[in-house]
């Protein structure tokens, strides 16, 4: 295990913002856990993080930050048509996405060039393009933190929701692995339907996963910026549910109102709602909204978690004069 003290997180969050962390713990092999247990890291104030894509770090943390190493990927279980596959909590998501393409195992090509770690995929129920994490996760393995003991929660147990689960709520749980369950070809069935994947997949005969994975990335290529040339951290606000009742009231004021149809209601871009209320581009000191998709908030430079906690609030006001619609963050507030 690794472990720094007094320790910078500029190469830690996405944001690029210049925080720092009393004690910074890196560790290889789950049991490592324990012995934080036992040396009392886990009686205060402690975060664990993956790549740091997701967190707005407003100041410096006056205690630990927790980061997993461990980078395993193996197949557990299999069947004639499906595939148990379990990885650390410490793997680069997009790198098990490719992974699990080049076994030819269906189930997660719609979730590519999502940043992150694998551990996160549990806790955010990571989605994009009509597919969510929990339609493939089976099994979580976790360390309890209060407990000293490691558990296994069945995927029917971790409460998923709309970027939501049980581990957004239980934070005295750490991912340590997740068990996929993956359908080998020929089995699987792609999902093209959702935005504009099966124009750009257009013309092609038959169509893989390698290709189905390429077009997402050139679509999110064409409509997110890098964090290594703009501090970002992807999709910011969640895309609001709203009942039937509200949306009626929205699409007789809005007849061209985007939406998509889910089991508990419409849920309406929130790009298209703050595009409405005249963000998209806009900029207040060095905290912005990205010209090519109004989703996502940016560090044009020097700004601070204070100042892309403001904007957030100035779009959040705009959005909810204007449709009446509260604007949640996606991004996880560490203030």
């Amino acid at each position: 295990m690794k472990h720094y003290q007094n320790y910078s997180l500029l190469s830690h969050n996405t944001f690029g913002f210049s925080v720092s962390c009393s004690d910074f713990y890196q560790y290889e092999k789950k049991e490592e856990l324990e012995q934080l247990y036992k040396e009392g890291i886990f009686q205060g104030n402690w975060l664990p993080i993956g790549d740091g894509s997701n967190l707005l770090i407003k100041n410096d943390l006056n205690y630990p930050v927790i980061q997993s190493d461990i980078k395993t990927i193996e197949i557990i279980e299999e069947t004639e048509k499906k595939c148990l596959v379990k990885a650390g909590a410490g793997v680069v998501w997009d790198e098990f996405v490719q992974w699990t393409i080049s076994h030819q195992l269906g189930g997660v090509e719609n979730l590519s060039l999502i940043p992150g770690r694998v551990g996160a995929s549990p806790v955010q129920n990571i989605g994009a393009y009509g597919v969510e994490a929990k339609d493939v996760i089976r099994r979580v393995e976790v360390y309890d933190t209060k407990e000293n003991i490691f558990k296994t929660l069945e995927g029917t147990d971790c409460a998923f929701e709309y970027r939501g689960s049980v581990f957004k709520k239980e934070k005295q749980l750490i991912v340590v692995s997740v068990t996929y369950e993956l359908t080998k070809a020929p089995y699987y069935e792609l999902k093209l339907d959702y935005g504009n994947v099966r124009e750009v997949l257009q013309g092609l005969d038959t169509i893989s996963l390698q290709d189905v994975r390429n077009a997402i990335v050139d679509i999110r290529m064409s409509k997110l910026p890098l964090p290594s040339e703009i501090g970002s951290a992807g999709s910011f606000f969640k895309n609001p549910v709203v009942s039937k009742a509200e949306f009626e009231r929205l699409q007789r004021s809005y007849p061209t109102i985007p939406f998509y149809e889910v089991a508990d209601g419409y849920k309406i871009p929130a790009a298209w709602l703050i595009s409405q209320c005249g963000w998209k581009g806009k900029n207040i000191g060095a905290a912005g909204v990205y010209e090519k998709q109004p989703l996502i908030l940016v560090n044009r430079g020097g700004a601070k978690g204070e100042d892309l906690l403001f904007l957030m609030k100035q779009i959040q006001l705009s959005v909810k004069d204007q449709f009446a619609i509260q604007l949640h963050p996606e991004v996880c507030l560490i203030q």
